[in-house]
């Protein structure tokens, strides 16, 4: 029977896979992707499908689902050194996260709502409201598809910047397997350093709240922003964030006006939801099926009924937008399968 991947991503679109697969277990991940490797046939190893977007044509190959791959393991749990928890790749992220703020685990309350897989999250680096994923990454093991070995990378040999990491800059190579955090025992977050989040909790930038109200604090910003994906609600079909947020040279490259956030490597990081509203890309833009969210900029949605090659248009009409009205060329967030934003 035909696979449609539409049917698994957020997106809601993409056409038939030519081979589909859902391996239970490391050793039958391993050995669908060796299978497929030594026969020349391309894969695509896909989670949960919220930060992909694959062509109507489908994608012609082997689709391996990562999604049966469950498993929480507690290593270790000490007040000196807090938990150290190996999660397989297909856990779910967000019931994970609603998990360590439960038991009082410190580090990922700010990345709750997030959809999407375990296994996912090194790669891109998650990251909204302050935190990224990799300030509590100890390991992360993998297979390695060129190497046809399994490797395990320590936090710092993971490579991890904005959005990026060693699995994102080579793209295929890797196939997480599972993902090993170390977190702080306690009830507080950290210092809240983010204006939006400080405001909905009711504190001054640099106080901080318990983790149970961060948690709940940003479930509620990303459903007011329509990043809460919901089946009943097409404002949510989407890949979230589609642009990732500029870092340019210099603060001179910043237009006037723009958000500007000094990085640590001297260079400067803007909006590109700013950018995009004030290139004239409003709330709701679009043409046809595939329109910007009514309730942020940043998100594409399929309206219902849209096909990868609506989405692909209006994501090039917003790029182009922005960078003749700034000179800055916006880059796609999800990974690209079978479609390119160049013409």
């Amino acid at each position: 029977m035909t696979e449609l991947l539409a049917r698994h991503t957020t997106f809601g679109v993409g056409g038939p896979a030519d081979v589909w697969t859902e391996p239970t277990s490391e050793d039958e991940l391993i050995a669908e992707v060796s299978a497929a490797d030594a026969a020349g046939q391309p894969v695509l190893i896909l989670g949960g499908g919220s930060n992909v977007l694959i062509a109507d044509a489908g994608f012609e190959g082997k689709v391996i689902y990562t999604g049966r791959l469950r498993g929480v393991r507690v290593d270790d749990v000490a007040a000196c050194s807090g938990a150290f928890l190996t999660v397989a790749a297909g856990e779910p992220w967000d019931a994970f996260v609603a998990a360590t703020v439960a038991q009082g685990q410190v580090g990922v309350e700010a990345l709750a709502g997030i959809p999407g897989l375990v296994g996912a999250t090194p790669v891109q680096n998650v990251g909204a409201y302050g935190q990224e994923v990799s300030q509590v990454i100890a390991r992360v093991r993998t297979y390695d598809r060129r190497e046809g070995a399994i490797r395990t990378f320590s936090a710092i040999e993971c490579g991890f910047g904005y959005r990026d990491s060693l699995f994102k800059r080579e793209p295929g190579r890797w196939v997480v397997l599972s993902v090993s955090f170390q977190f702080r025992l306690g009830d507080l977050a950290a210092p809240i350093r983010y204006v939006e989040l400080a405001r909905a909790l009711g504190i001054e930038i640099g106080e901080r709240a318990a983790i149970t109200e961060v948690r709940t604090a940003v479930l509620e910003l990303r459903r007011s922003k329509g990043m809460v994906y919901d089946p009943a609600d097409h404002d949510t079909w989407s890949a979230g964030s589609f642009f990732t947020n500029p870092v340019l040279a210099g603060s001179d490259r910043i237009p006037d006006g723009a958000p500007s956030y000094p990085q640590p490597d001297g260079r400067v990081k803007t909006s590109a939801a700013w950018l995009i509203e004030h290139a004239g890309f409003n709330r709701g833009y679009g043409h046809g099926l595939a329109r910007l969210s009514a309730k942020h900029t940043l998100a594409l949605t399929n309206r219902g009924s849209a096909k990868a090659a609506d989405v692909l248009a209006l994501a090039r009409e917003v790029r182009a937008g922005v960078e003749k009205a700034y000179g800055i060329q916006l880059i796609a967030e999800p990974v690209l399968v079978g479609l390119s934003l160049d013409d």
